[in-house]
């Protein structure tokens, strides 16, 4: 066989595999900007209470969604007129710590009367709260 031939049925072969391959990945400029969606998903923050009362006292306990393990949860427990407000403070960036999301656990304690319903704020944002 003549080597002119398998010179060129390589080339053809070539040709054909590096036209398919940049044909089959996306570009930039075709997936869609999702930095955005994440944002908006990210403003609600989801928030799950437990609530023990005994002699007065509101022992609340409960976990949210952090950005890593690494993230510290303060949490500020305030007597309102008619409600419980739970104030977290979530930090943006902890430092270097592995990005994976994790639920962070956190305990808070006021004297309030019994029967109050319990709201929670993140970084002054009102949360979406679960009570177990």
């Amino acid at each position: 066989m003549n080597h002119q031939r398998l010179w060129i049925a390589a080339a053809i072969i070539a040709f054909v595999l590096i036209a398919g391959f940049v044909i089959s990945v996306p570009h930039t400029r075709d997936v869609a900007d999702t930095s955005e969606l994440e944002n908006k998903a990210d403003n609600i923050p989801l928030v799950t209470l437990h609530d023990s009362f005994k002699k007065g006292v509101h022992t609340i306990t409960g976990s949210i969604n952090a950005p890593n393990e690494c993230t510290i949860v303060t949490a500020n427990a305030i007597l309102g007129t008619d409600e419980i407000l739970i104030a977290l403070s979530v930090p943006e960036d902890s430092g270097v710590c592995l990005q994976l999301p994790a639920r962070i656990n956190f305990s808070a304690t006021i004297s309030a009367p019994a029967n109050l319903p319990i709201k929670a704020t993140v970084n002054d944002l009102t949360a979406t709260t679960t009570m177990i």
